[in-house]
């Protein structure tokens, strides 16, 4: 069984991290997989997913790591073609990546205990992230 459903969520962009895992936790309860794997992409090319123990202190050092490796302020070819000023956006997205797979056990994913799935939106300014979730198994 393959069942996908869509979340949307609000971000304040400029490396906003938002928790997804409780609306993910809501999605395999409702589709009734009990064993399985989860795919959450976002969709766009400025965001990306990853899993993170979500606290104020590692949501800071993540901010301040893609900071460090794709700095604002400094000249990207993007930024020279479309003029959107996006260009650190587009290149930390790229880093992360757009997707995680989870396994699914006795209808909840496979997590650790500190481990959240989290939304990490690189863009300038405020967005309305879509997010396919897809849940495949029995």
């Amino acid at each position: 069984m393959v069942t996908t459903h869509e979340l949307s969520v609000q971000t304040r962009g400029d490396g906003d991290v938002l928790n997804l895992t409780g609306q993910l936790g809501s999605c395999v309860h409702r589709s009734g997989v009990t064993s399985g794997i989860v795919v959450v992409a976002v969709i766009g090319s400025t965001a990306g997913i990853t899993t993170i123990e979500y606290e104020p202190g590692l949501v800071a050092d993540i901010r301040t790591a893609f900071d460090r490796i794709a700095p604002t302020g400094v000249a990207y070819e993007h930024d020279s073609r479309w003029g959107d000023g996006n260009g650190h956006a587009h290149v930390r997205a790229s880093m992360l990546g757009p997707s995680v797979a989870l396994p699914l056990v006795d209808g909840k994913m496979a997590l650790g205990t500190w481990q959240q799935v989290v939304l990490v939106d690189f863009e300038t300014r405020p967005r309305t992230r879509h997010i396919v979730v897809q849940i495949m198994g029995e």
